[in-house]
């Protein structure tokens, strides 16, 4: 087994929480703040193209070329040794962070990182070092905003790419390329959005996990009186599903951009009923919409907006919608427990245009007149038993106004 496969190895079973090591004494560092030298990491060069192009290839070249200088803060000039050393960490501590990250592993004589690397590797391991984080948070936070850039600037390019097709009539292949020379005029403004956007996303998520909380738990104490199965589980949360109906059969007679629209509309829709109503959109996964609210009256009149929605659209067909308020565990950007369970097990028998809630969530809306709940028959449902749903239908009131 070569030394690299040996480390890959070692690598792969480490466990998440071992201590960020520090760089060994062979790894001195020089006045400049790079790594000394060792017998198994030569002076960095920056990478050679032997193949220079020429022509318009050179052009496209050139655009690539000064747009990631500008991504990365300048050349790649450092191998991952000398940004590892650069931080004052071993190689399997930095390597911890760049998977966390979602970054490809590099050999030891690629040519692949900047002087940005090795301060954002430093910046993490000097939060761990400072005592603000431990080392198994620092790599779960890390973790998250690697998983959530990651799908973002996905989202972003398939949207300016969808844009120059519909737009300047071009083919999907001429408009990637042209990207590259369009996307530098939008990069600072971009960036700018995206830290607002978080700070104010961060203020939000600390208000709805932390400082309202309690009053949740308590509400949750009154909703679900007597039921201990999910007690243990720290926040009280309505918990909503919404399902196309016929989406298959749909997307199998659709051509490609037919159902990338239909998926965009999909998902456009629930996301602005949903943050119009108070709630947070999850996740959507393909046909299918998760999200939460904070009270059971607040995810009530999203489950019903949503339904009356896709029943009125001329082009999307109808939702199948459910509801349950519970207890849930919020972890990864993700949530968990049984009443996510039960709230997916309820949108399978719900009928389309309709939203179905359990007998438990009926009584904690019970007494709130906007709301009018229809009993059903019984149902054996897979891993509860047999439950009572109830339909849930709108009372008095106009529901959420969108514009």
């Amino acid at each position: 087994m070569t030394d690299e496969a040996q480390q890959e190895r070692v690598d792969s079973i480490a466990p998440a929480t071992a201590a960020f090591e520090p760089a060994d004494a062979s790894a001195r560092l020089n006045p400049a703040g790079g790594a000394a030298p060792t017998p198994d990491a030569a002076p960095a060069t920056p990478a050679v193209d032997r193949h220079p192009p020429t022509g318009a290839m050179s052009a496209e070249r050139l655009a690539m070329k000064a747009l990631e200088a500008r991504l990365l803060g300048g050349e790649r000039k450092l191998r991952r040794r000398e940004v590892a050393a650069g931080a004052g960490l071993s190689l399997l501590s930095a390597r911890k962070l760049w998977r966390a990250l979602g970054f490809p592993n590099f050999g030891d004589e690629d040519v692949a990182f900047t002087e940005r690397d090795q301060a954002a590797l430093s910046t993490v391991v000097d939060l761990v070092r400072a005592g603000k984080l431990t080392e198994e948070a620092a790599i779960s936070v890390t973790r998250s905003i690697g998983q959530m850039t990651d799908r973002m600037v996905v989202w972003q390019i398939e949207a300016l790419v969808e844009d120059m097709v519909h737009e300047q009539g071009v083919t999907d292949a001429v408009a990637r390329k042209r990207l590259v020379n369009e996307l530098p005029a939008l990069v600072d403004a971009l960036e700018e959005v995206l830290v607002y956007s978080w700070r104010r996303q961060l203020n939000a998520g600390v208000q709805r996990l932390a400082v309202r909380a309690e009053a949740g738990l308590q509400a949750s104490e009154e909703g679900r009186e007597g039921d201990e199965d999910d007690a243990p589980l720290p926040l009280a949360r309505a918990v909503g599903f919404a399902d196309l109906v016929s989406y298959t059969s749909l997307s199998r007679r659709m051509n490609e951009k037919t159902l990338a629209r239909l998926v965009q509309r999909f998902e456009n829709k629930c996301a602005e009923i949903i943050s119009v109503g108070g709630g947070r959109l999850v996740k959507t996964v393909g046909d299918e919409v998760l999200y939460i609210a904070e009270t059971p009256a607040a995810g009530a009149e999203i489950s019903l907006a949503l339904a009356e929605a896709f029943t009125e659209d001329e082009i999307l067909p109808e939702a199948r919608v459910a509801m349950v308020w519970g207890r849930i565990l919020s972890r990864l950007g993700d949530i968990y427990g049984p009443t996510v369970n039960l709230a997916a097990r309820l949108t399978t028998l719900a009928d389309p245009g309709t939203v179905l809630v359990d007998s438990m969530t009926a009584s904690a809306l019970e007494h709130d007149d906007r709301f009018v709940m229809i009993p059903q028959a019984p149902e054996n449902v897979r891993g509860f038993g047999e439950i009572n749903p109830v339909r849930l239908t709108r009372g008095r009131g106009k529901g959420l106004v969108l514009d």
